[in-house]
């Protein structure tokens, strides 16, 4: 095991199917936004999968295990995450369902033609590039903000691969809605499906899960909200039936109750 490990790395066990992943607690770790999405991410069997800036590479390994998907591919921008995402899936012997590329989406074209994906799923920066405190820590800053790719990019080149009628998930904030569907309506990718994420009953969303399908009708349905964390600070039944029990301790205790946690 730990010929796959780098210095100041770790190996964290996700509990499912023996999967464990690979993750640096000084560089950028995945958080709950990744797995809720990877939860309300549906694959048919034999879909192709893509997903835009993985990180960590949590979410292709996710679904391998949760969905008959024939092959996940994902972008990773950022070539140390990227090496160490496929470290990670090699590590789980997945390299043959699995592929991890180290290019900017906007290279897309490069690796797919228009219109021959099945679903899209993506955890993007969520803060625009001039907005919000930046990380000191260009990896932090770059997985955050729109630095090297933006929120229309990441529409864009989605609707661009979907096949018609293919299926695009991603996790945002709330703030951001008004920018996400117009984007995604202007770009042909019907809004479908919302899901806001509450940390607790009484405080306000702040994760928010969509889904669009290309060329879809029109009709959006809000699911009800999730919401994460009781009145005593355990997690709801709901997050635990996501989660797994065993898992938790893994994923989020990271004492940021209150903040959506990315990748």
């Amino acid at each position: 095991m730990n010929s796959w490990v780098k210095a100041h790395e770790r190996v964290d066990d996700l509990q499912l199917n023996g999967l464990k992943i690979i993750q640096n607690p000084e560089g950028f770790c995945f958080g709950i936004d990744a797995v809720l999405l990877s939860d309300f991410t549906k694959v048919k069997e034999g879909a192709k999968v893509v997903e835009l800036g993985t990180g960590t590479g949590i979410i292709p390994i996710l679904l391998s295990a949760k969905t008959k998907a024939s092959h996940i591919s994902a972008f990773e921008v950022q070539e140390t995450m990227a090496e160490m995402a496929m470290r990670s899936v090699e590590m789980n012997g997945l390299s043959h369902r699995i592929q991890i590329i180290n290019d900017n989406l906007n290279a897309y074209l490069n690796y797919f033609e228009k219109s021959s994906v099945d679903v899209v799923v993506t955890n993007p920066p969520y803060m625009s590039g001039n907005s919000g405190i930046h990380n000191e820590e260009d990896m932090k800053r770059i997985s955050r903000h729109e630095i090297l790719c933006s929120l229309e990019d990441v529409i864009r080149v989605s609707a661009s691969m979907l096949k018609p009628g293919g299926s695009f998930y991603m996790v945002h904030r709330p703030n951001r809605l008004v920018d996400i569907v117009c984007l995604m309506r202007q770009y042909k990718l019907e809004p479908k499906e919302i899901r806001l994420v509450q940390p607790k009953i009484d405080k306000k969303p702040n994760i928010m899960l969509i889904k669009g399908v290309r060329s879809g009708k029109v009709e959006l349905k809000f699911h009800d909200p999730l919401v994460v964390y009781q009145e005593d600070g355990d997690y709801t039944p709901e997050i635990y039936q996501i989660y797994g029990n065993a898992q938790i301790n893994v994923f989020d205790k990271r004492g940021e109750k209150d903040g959506p946690i990315q990748k």
